[in-house]
């Protein structure tokens, strides 16, 4: 019935139409009153973590996965790291309390990252396990209701961990660097290159490299693996 309206009103709307034109343009009003309202949104790590940008592959249509290039190692003096990273940034950085459980996954690691807010994130993500610069893909949903996630998660594919952490954040030009407390870990910091759509992975570990000099991170500090690799190995703070 409410068709038929519709199309009788578009029948006056459309007076002296041909019936195909008529037809087209029945169906395009009428898919516009059906279809819901469309909202906009975006992924990021958080509001003061990390932004990022989901592109599409203009040969295939094929969405393409942001990228870092990562460092991480391990911090013996805190303090005097935190120091040069707030003079490189001329800021005193942003302090961020994470919860990240960690699940099974056949591929990739597979984490929610609990902001303790009320707001978080589903993060899965590739990257090799080696030491110095290296390059990670990874993809991010935000989530309003992270304790009912991680229950269906837990659920379904088993938990592998927990990580618990206070992070503080400086932006230094195009990269993220975290200075950790890890619980049960200690001190660490991370570096992360936000890698531009023209860079190359080699543009993305000299920024790193410099970077890491300037900050004072020696090579005998680096370590492999997630905070939840270095957990479940045993790794204990000092």
């Amino acid at each position: 019935m409410w068709l038929r309206r519709h199309a009788a009103l578009l029948s006056g709307q459309f007076a002296g139409c041909s019936p195909l034109l008529l037809r087209v343009a029945c169906w395009s009003q009428i898919g516009a009153a059906a279809a819901p309202p469309r909202t906009r949104g975006f992924a990021a790590k958080s509001s003061a973590d990390t932004q990022t940008n989901s592109s599409r592959d203009p040969e295939n249509n094929s969405r393409v996965m942001p990228s870092n290039v990562e460092i991480k190692a391990k911090v013996s003096d805190p303090k005097k790291f935190g120091e040069k990273a707030a003079e490189l940034s001329q800021s005193e950085g942003t302090i961020i309390r994470q919860h990240d459980t960690f699940f099974n996954c056949s591929q990739g690691r597979l984490k929610l990252r609990d902001f303790m807010n009320e707001s978080g994130q589903l993060i899965f993500y590739e990257r090799p396990d080696t030491d110095g610069p290296k390059l990670s893909r990874y993809s991010i949903s935000p989530t309003s209701d992270p304790s009912s996630l991680r229950t269906v998660l837990s659920d379904a594919l088993g938990v592998k961990g927990e990580v618990r952490k206070e992070r503080r954040l400086f932006l230094i030009g195009q990269t993220r660097v975290h200075m950790d407390t890890v619980e049960g870990l200690g001190h660490y910091m991370e570096l992360e290159v936000v890698m531009r759509p023209e860079q190359t992975v080699e543009e993305g570990q000299q920024v790193a490299e410099d970077l890491m000099e300037k900050l004072g991170v020696s090579k005998e500090s680096l370590v492999t693996g997630a905070y939840m690799d270095l957990i479940l190995k045993g790794h204990k703070e000092t």
